[in-house]
């Protein structure tokens, strides 16, 4: 694992906002982006709370939740973070104020998009540090049984890549795949617009839970029997596309770039969360005064991978 040339930490110039309903709760919130120092890191900021908690949205702060990214802090927790995650890292944006007054961001379309356009508009800027970057020199697999799992390698050419091979057996969802190498450009153009999916099946008991209740098939691509229920695709395998934005949002929990080529099969947020608790491991143990970690170095994790192996 090496440390690979620096590029320059980039936030943005002014407060931008988005506003909308939570996709499990389904809670009015508004999202606000705001500027923030170098080496800041991405920290979220639950303004509705009496004290208003700051959680950073790094690995160390991750705790198991269902179907998504949860990160929490004694003060409080902040849910289904992984499209406003995927948004700031596919844009190279290393230092952010995310403030909220709500128990996660609003859903908007089910993708990136919303968050995407509004940091652009918000003016990216370059900063006065360097953004540290990890880069694999061996081969690292995490897995959960013999067709889940996830392998990295190191890179070609100090390219950041993710691949994504979908299947959900004998469903609405075709088998699909797709492969980027990730830069703002193609997170833009590939990646930003493709929503989250659920089979029709699992609707009610979902709704059941009380998760979705106020989602639509306009922010939740929804596949039944005869295809997509009351919309339609932006890409033949936009599923696939958007396992890859989970992936790049929940990757960046690590909280710097990273350098090599990921390849998931069937892996969802669990096991995304296992291989950057392996590589943070990794990296402090060769380097553990590493200075351009912006990470707190004696916060154990609050739960450990299972069945991983690398």
């Amino acid at each position: 694992m090496l440390d690979s040339p620096p590029r320059r930490q980039r936030t943005i110039a002014r407060t931008a906002k988005v506003s909308g309903y939570g996709l499990f709760g389904g809670i009015d919130v508004l999202l606000e982006f705001c500027p923030a120092d170098p080496d800041v890191g991405i920290v979220f900021e639950r303004t509705d709370l009496t004290s208003a908690a700051t959680i950073p949205a790094l690995i160390e702060f991750v705790v198991p939740q269902s179907r998504c990214t949860m990160i929490q802090s004694p003060g409080g927790s902040v849910q289904v973070i992984e499209h406003v995650m995927a948004a700031l890292a596919g844009l190279q944006i290393d230092n952010c104020l995310v403030r909220i007054d709500a128990p996660e961001p609003p859903a908007c379309d089910g993708s990136s998009q919303a968050f995407v356009e509004a940091l652009l508009s918000a003016d990216i800027v370059e900063q006065d540090a360097s953004r540290a970057c990890v880069e694999l020199t061996e081969t690292l697999v995490v897995v959960e049984d013999d067709f889940v799992g996830i392998g990295a390698q190191p890179p070609r050419k100090h390219e950041y890549e993710i691949g994504f091979l979908l299947d959900y057996g004998n469903s609405p969802i075709s088998q699909q795949s797709d492969s980027f190498v990730i830069t703002p450009e193609v997170f833009i153009q590939e990646i930003a617009n493709c929503r989250t999916f659920v089979l029709e099946s699992e609707v009610r008991e979902l709704q059941k839970q009380g998760i979705g209740k106020r989602s639509t098939p306009q922010n939740v691509l929804v596949f039944g029997d005869e295809g997509i229920v009351d919309n339609s695709l932006r890409f033949e395998n936009e599923c696939a596309r958007h396992k890859i934005l989970d992936c790049i949002g929940d990757f960046a929990l690590l909280g710097c770039d990273l350098a090599g080529r990921f390849v998931a099969t069937r892996s969802g947020h669990r096991l995304n969360h296992a291989i950057i608790r392996t590589l943070r491991k990794q990296a402090l143990a060769l380097n553990p005064h590493q200075s351009s970690f912006p990470l707190p170095k004696n916060r154990p994790a609050p739960f450990t991978p299972m069945n991983a192996a690398g």
